[in-house]
């Protein structure tokens, strides 16, 4: 495979975005499935006990994720704009620098997990009753952290060369965790150690795949040997910081995703007791799923934008974001529609016992958290798109936003709406971000429409 395979400066926009747009949806979902996965087969071959347990330490999964597209996102953009510039020994740099500043982080985060699990669990927001299944899987789980985040991590930079490829490596990670996870839980009879097991040998398995391929020379990007010295270490200190400044806004995002299941954890346990954490834990499962499907598109304009941002043609990364936020409105209704129409089958693939209160408070409340697809999407594209022009201000504001209005009305919700307003919390700081997003765009534009009739005036008196 050649470097020049996908040419991001002179290919039409429709065809770089229709390029990268399946493989990454598939890749990102992939990734996603993996926890998914054992969410299926720990309701169905452990209890909902268990179910509510592995929810507690959802937070954990953010946080890696997080984790991984920070520095991968952060570390892409800066490979974009240096290889848009001809700079590809920079390129290759920036991408090693990424993956190992990547794998000290996770590698921090290991150590914590796996000494203080009890600690953890509780900060998680863990009662007695649940807590020694929360630390058993939580223990075993951290063991696969770092190769987690290279799974996230990496693809953004295979991507700029080949988007099937990381796609595969998605998929085979998953595919092995499938197969792992029926094994150990209902062959084995290994429970919760099973599972996540099973999530850490399929997320070695497309690590591996994926670290391989960034070794061979065709790839765009590759990695490269650092160089040991005082000078190597601060250039590689400095570029690591600009990278976290990049890619603060999608690490924000997966943080407020945790506090979000955090806090919902805590309100629904004041409400329903355990039965709606459980319920509420499939909520859980999906929203990353969906979370990734529209990072997968961000993602996939990312290159574009970046790039061409970094060529000077900016109608060619406007474009791009069109695209992105029409894809994004697009699959947004399709998941409210489903969500509102099939919730029963859905809550059934995690809750078999349909007599079960579990099963009814999920049915119940699946379709009123839908409603927050919609503007999620919006807000996640558009965030994503000014992160990618490196207006970063702008990007970590919006980010910290939405991760404090769901905290709001979480707890304000329900005092008004009961237990339909813990449901709608998230929809409704979703809803206040895009007013924000909204009323921003109409202040850009009136700024540029300003600017435009400045420049004309001074044309004509110059004349």
């Amino acid at each position: 495979m050649q470097r020049d395979s996908i040419d991001f400066k002179r290919m039409s926009i429709g065809k770089l975005f229709a390029k990268q747009l399946f493989p990454t949806i598939m890749g990102m979902v992939a990734a996603a499935l993996l926890t998914v996965v054992d969410g299926i087969f720990v309701g169905n071959g452990i209890g909902s006990d268990a179910l509510a347990a592995v929810n507690f330490s959802a937070p954990l999964f953010m946080l890696f994720a997080g984790t991984g597209l920070m520095f991968g996102m952060g570390g892409g953009i800066l490979a974009s704009i240096h290889l848009s510039r001809g700079k590809n020994k920079v390129a290759n740099i920036n991408l090693t620098q990424s993956v190992v500043a990547a794998l000290v982080v996770s590698l921090v985060i290991t150590f914590l997990f796996m000494a203080f699990p009890h600690t953890v669990a509780r900060l998680l927001g863990s009662d007695e009753y649940l807590i020694d299944r929360v630390v058993e899987y939580l223990f075993w789980f951290s063991l696969g952290i770092p190769l987690s985040v290279l799974v996230v991590a990496l693809p953004f930079f295979i991507r700029l060369t080949s988007p099937k490829v990381s796609m595969w490596a998605m998929l085979i990670a998953t595919l092995v965790n499938i197969v792992l996870d029926y094994v150990f839980i209902f062959t084995f009879k290994w429970g919760l150690f099973g599972a996540a097991i099973a999530t850490d040998i399929g997320a070695a398995v497309g690590a591996a795949i994926m670290v391989a391929y960034l070794l061979r020379r065709s790839a765009a990007v590759r990695f490269v040997r650092l160089k040991m010295s005082v000078k190597s270490f601060l250039l590689t200190f400095r570029n690591v910081r600009y990278m976290v400044k990049l890619g603060t806004s999608v690490f924000l995002s997966e943080i407020t995703i945790s506090v979000m299941i955090m806090a919902g954890n805590v309100v629904f346990m004041r409400y329903l007791s355990a039965d709606g954490v459980a319920a509420y834990s499939i909520v859980c499962y999906l929203f990353p799923v969906i979370f990734m499907i529209f990072n997968a598109t961000v993602q996939s304009a990312q290159p574009i934008i970046s790039y061409n941002y970094g060529c000077g043609q900016m109608e060619r990364s406007n474009k791009a974001l069109r695209m992105a936020a029409g894809f994004a409105a697009g699959f947004a209704l399709f998941i409210m529609l489903l969500f509102v129409g099939f919730a029963q089958s859905i809550v059934s693939l995690f809750i078999p016992d349909t007599n079960s209160m579990v099963w009814q408070y999920a049915v119940d409340g699946l379709p009123l958290f839908a409603v927050d697809y919609l503007f999620f999407g919006i807000n996640i594209v558009t965030i994503g798109y000014y992160a990618s022009i490196e207006r970063l201000r702008r990007t970590l504001s919006l980010t910290v936003l939405r991760g404090i209005m769901p905290i709001v009305f979480f707890f304000t919700l329900p005092l008004r709406f009961g237990v339909p307003g813990i449901w709608l919390a998230v929809a409704a700081g979703d809803v206040t971000i895009t007013c924000i997003i909204t009323t921003l765009l109409i202040l850009d534009r009136k700024r540029r429409a300003g600017s435009r009739k400045q420049r004309k005036e001074r044309l004509f008196s110059l004349k």
